[in-house]
């Protein structure tokens, strides 16, 4: 049993982060907003819950939700430019904080490539450092399903993101942090898990994470140690 003070030492000296973005790096669940512009909000509101409870295998519930969405590329663009996620608050100055320590910060979601990649570009990390869920479209623009060749979309992919990363780029000790069950499965391979409660507790991870936060600030506190 790793003490918390050791895990404590462990972030302070790892040299690669990883986060989780719905609901962790931003307020919102991306692919529940993407609901609400098509018109089918508390369905998928619904199938999200069972989702991230682990109730079903992850790819199926992706399926699922998407089918029912059925986002246009039009839509998705209409997503980002009139309802952009909500940065949750001490994020950015926490990526930052970790970029002039020369950590590699890297965003690991279930979500959609272009919204993370947004996202993304808002905390100055590198679209190179995002691995999401990409989605398809016929030329007309109309959904077409999803790449399911990224290891993001199916049950276990943020752990096989997280072995890549180690693999490629031979990082020491790689912190993921997150809301929920599939981020907390990411540890191992991930070095330390910190699970994240600031915009939703999801009982499962808050019980069983050996460090749970509500709040940036307290890493911040960490790092200026």
């Amino acid at each position: 049993m790793v003490s918390h003070s050791e895990l404590r030492k462990l972030f302070c000296s790892a040299d690669a982060v990883c986060f989780d973005v719905d609901s962790t790096v931003i307020r919102e669940e991306g692919i529940d907003e993407l609901a609400k512009i098509c018109g089918v909000a508390d369905a998928v509101s619904e199938m999200t819950k069972r989702a991230m409870g682990g109730a079903v295998p992850f790819r199926a519930a992706l399926t699922e939700r998407l089918a029912l969405i059925q986002p246009s590329r039009e839509q998705v663009q209409r997503l980002i430019a009139e309802h952009p996620p909500h940065l949750t608050p001490g994020i950015r100055e926490l990526v930052s904080r970790l970029q002039e320590r020369n950590v590699q910060v890297f965003l690991i979601s279930g979500g959609f490539r272009s919204i993370v990649e947004h996202v993304a570009s808002k905390l100055n990390i590198p679209s190179t450092n995002v691995f999401a869920n990409r989605l398809k479209f016929y030329f007309n623009g109309e959904y077409a399903g999803f790449d399911e060749t990224q290891p993001t979309a199916e049950s276990g992919g943020k752990g096989k993101v997280i072995k890549l990363l180690k693999e490629k780029f031979h990082f020491k000790k790689i912190v993921m942090i997150g809301d929920g069950a599939t981020d907390m499965e990411a540890c191992p391979p991930a070095d330390v898990f910190i699970g994240f409660g600031g915009n939703v507790i999801r009982q499962q991870v808050k019980d069983n994470a050996k460090w749970y936060i509500t709040d940036f600030v307290e890493l911040l506190g960490e790092l200026e140690e």
